[in-house]
């Protein structure tokens, strides 16, 4: 179970570095739709941030059942 929480964890780190280096990418463009679309980016990477923190407390928790 903790491999498998790990492997998601991973994932997780992944997209979010995805995200924020297009939200990054996205700060140099200008416009309504650029701004909009930065907004969702934001938004988008604070969910990403809190689902890992919940897989590592997950992590934690196994961890801390198994011995």
């Amino acid at each position: 179970m903790i491999t498998f929480f790990s492997g998601l964890l991973y994932l997780t780190m992944i997209a979010l570095v995805g995200v924020l280096a297009f939200g990054i990418y996205n700060l140099y463009k200008t416009g309504g739709e650029a701004r909009s679309r930065s907004n969702k980016l934001m938004r988008l990477r604070v969910v990403l941030q809190a689902t890992a923190i919940a897989i590592l407390g997950a992590i934690a928790y196994f961890q801390s059942q198994s011995g």
